[in-house]
């Protein structure tokens, strides 16, 4: 990675900071400011996938990010969760949160991570990975204990879980790798830096 052209995490996320902390990475943090929801939406109605969606949001967060930072490689990321055409985002009260994963037990539901890499006004690199995380079906009192466990911690992700975590416990059946769950596909993502010469092969 030259002084020139450094590397930027268009992001706030203190989990995916974490990941390229740990894997050694040299790069800035620095939030996009769009607004998700209005890019979500046309593309939800037009049907797209959850994929092109979370392609979509990576990319608008990389572009804005890179509009202030010429020469820069910017890396937006996104991660979407869908079951059964529906699109998930995060719980706005503990209550709900209690509802929505009752409801999903027993089910399966997928996450959508993807990564942008953008350099000025284009996208050099893109990439999305899948994850399919069954819950098991958990009985009331677990998951009355699991809410008062996690407590406010359930609406800072999309799930209402952490993986990482006391979320585990959610869980029947997982196909998909760990980055991919946390939201940010490391492997793939190094592989990249790598091809275009950001860190050494």
């Amino acid at each position: 990675m030259t002084k020139e052209a450094p590397l930027i995490l268009a992001s706030g996320s203190p989990f995916r900071k974490q990941l390229m902390d740990a894997a050694g990475l040299i790069f800035a943090a620095e939030p996009a400011s769009i607004d998700e929801r209005e890019i979500e939406a046309p593309l939800a109605a037009a049907g797209a996938s959850a994929e092109s969606i979370a392609l979509a949001l990576a990319k608008a967060k990389a572009s804005e990010v890179a509009g202030r930072h010429s020469a820069s490689f910017v890396i937006g990321s996104d991660q979407v969760m869908s079951m059964d055409g529906r699109l998930f985002h995060k719980c706005t009260s503990v209550e709900m949160a209690r509802d929505q994963l009752r409801s999903m037990r027993g089910r399966t539901h997928r996450l959508s991570s993807a990564i942008s890499i953008v350099r000025d006004d284009r996208e050099v690199w893109s990439h999305v990975s899948v994850a399919d995380m069954t819950f098991r079906n958990f009985s009331d009192a677990f998951l009355d204990d699991y809410i008062e466990r996690a407590g406010p911690k359930v609406l800072l992700t999309v799930g209402a879980y952490s993986y990482e975590g006391l979320g585990q416990q959610l869980f029947e059946k997982v196909e998909g790798d760990f980055f991919t769950i946390i939201g940010l596909p490391m492997l793939p993502l190094l592989a990249a830096l790598r091809d275009l010469a950001i860190i050494p092969r």
